[in-house]
């Protein structure tokens, strides 16, 4: 019953309460352990050695992973009960996934907390994210699977990805664009048009996308996939909001198809809020910082 309030007296004698003091900050509550907490932020770059044992984030970060891919699913579950399970996986993963997890653990504040021995760009980094799953295998271990479920939804899941606002995010538009295109058996082809590198040193993909031999769009990424994730960002919106375009891709269509006016089975999907379709279509291809 007092095991709380002695728990708190006794830190107030600590000598050293600057640790626990922000901890306290980035958690919203006072840890049992502060150790398991630094551990989580080593990255392997500074791996130290303890018994004979190796001491970084990597095991934590294993751990990390899997209570969080089961606390997101809980969560998505319980807040969805009336959707399907290709729904609550697709909104799964857009929250768990390593881009989503390394903004928010740059929101967080995580990058200034690391400790490595290496260069830290902001930038195609999934350092950030893996000290995040990390914190959340040490908060398991620390706390139990109640407190750290709470802290994923009262300190991740409300301050930076509200469930309510991810459902509208697709993060997928390669894979979209792909299914609309072999429904209307139409032929997507996807261009690594140069790589180059940014000020940092970094590889820089630039990619194109086309649809029956018509340029649709093009993007660019710190990754082969990102690239192609931007590039069919655009074409999409292209598809869906220019009636040339569409008409173009009919026509080509009625030449495939040997009949006249053949027409387009719906529009690919953008998975956003239809208010945000309202963006032109140039405001889809934008430039990484740097350059």
């Amino acid at each position: 019953m007092f095991t709380p309030f002695f728990r708190y007296i006794r830190r107030l004698f600590i000598r050293n309460r600057e640790p626990y003091l922000a901890l306290y900050r980035l958690l919203g509550f006072y840890p049992n352990d502060p150790q398991i907490y630094r551990q989580a932020f080593v990255h392997r770059s500074s791996t130290g050695m303890k018994d004979g044992k190796a001491e970084n984030n990597e095991r934590l970060e294993f751990l990390g992973d899997a209570v969080l891919d089961a606390i997101v699913a809980d969560l998505v579950y319980r807040k969805f009960p009336n959707r399907k399970e290709g729904f609550m996986t697709n909104t799964r993963s857009k929250i768990v996934q390593r881009e989503s997890l390394n903004r928010i653990a740059l929101k967080m504040g995580l990058d200034k907390m690391i400790v490595s021995s290496g260069k830290i760009c902001s930038h195609n980094n999934y350092m950030f994210g893996n000290a995040f799953e990390a914190l959340i295998g040490a908060i398991y271990l620390d706390m139990g699977y109640g407190k750290c479920c709470e802290y994923v939804q009262k300190q991740i899941i409300e301050k930076y990805v509200p469930l309510d606002k991810v459902i509208h995010k697709e993060m997928n538009f390669k894979s979209n664009l792909i299914e609309w295109s072999q429904k209307n058996k139409l032929e997507v082809v996807f261009d690594l048009v140069e790589t180059f590198t940014d000020k940092e040193g970094s590889p820089v993909f630039q990619t194109s996308v086309s649809l029956m031999g018509m340029p649709l769009g093009i993007g660019i990424g710190y990754t082969k996939k990102e690239s192609q994730q931007s590039a069919s960002k655009m074409a999409i919106q292209k598809i869906r909001k220019d009636k040339e375009v569409r008409l173009l891709i009919s026509n080509l269509k009625t030449q495939i198809d040997g009949k006249k006016d053949a027409s387009l089975h719906g529009l690919p999907e953008t998975g956003e809020d239809p208010r945000a379709e309202a963006a032109s279509v140039d405001d889809t291809f934008s430039v990484p910082p740097n350059f």
